[in-house]
């Protein structure tokens, strides 16, 4: 029989990821996001279904990739519309990424398609604050 170590924060922090994907922080909600490194680039997926391009803000500083933006609200088809269950998160959001390898800022470039943003970012040696603009 093997026996495996008890390792109390590794759980701690599964029980924490778990809560805050159903119960949104006090800025907004969270979309989840994957950050992929290859040899010569890193590579930002974030889901943001229902976020216009307009709403989102991808910013570069000190090493640091911020993504931010909106999700407005859905209005409402009719004045008595009750929700029995409301899952989808809205409101502001903000992600930030430390970016351990020196990143070239004039090289990055974010692109939205189909509620899915992807943002790539080469490396380089050179680390200076820039905006983002989306295609």
């Amino acid at each position: 029989m093997a026996f495996a170590r008890w390792d109390p924060i590794r759980d701690l922090l599964a029980i924490q990821q778990h809560l805050e994907r159903f119960a949104p922080s006090q800025a907004g909600w969270k979309p989840p996001v994957d950050l992929q490194e290859a040899a010569d680039r890193y590579v930002v997926t974030a889901e943001l279904p229902g976020v216009k391009q307009e709403d989102i803000h991808v910013a570069f500083n000190g090493g640091v990739l911020t993504l931010s933006g909106l999700r407005r609200e859905r209005e409402r088809e009719e004045p008595c519309e009750q929700f029995h269950r409301v899952e989808r998160g809205h409101g502001t959001f903000n992600r930030s990424f430390h970016l351990p390898a020196p990143v070239d800022p004039e090289g990055i470039t974010a692109d939205l398609r189909d509620g899915v943003l992807t943002v790539t970012c080469p490396k380089l040696t050179d680390s200076t604050a820039h905006r983002i603009h989306i295609t």
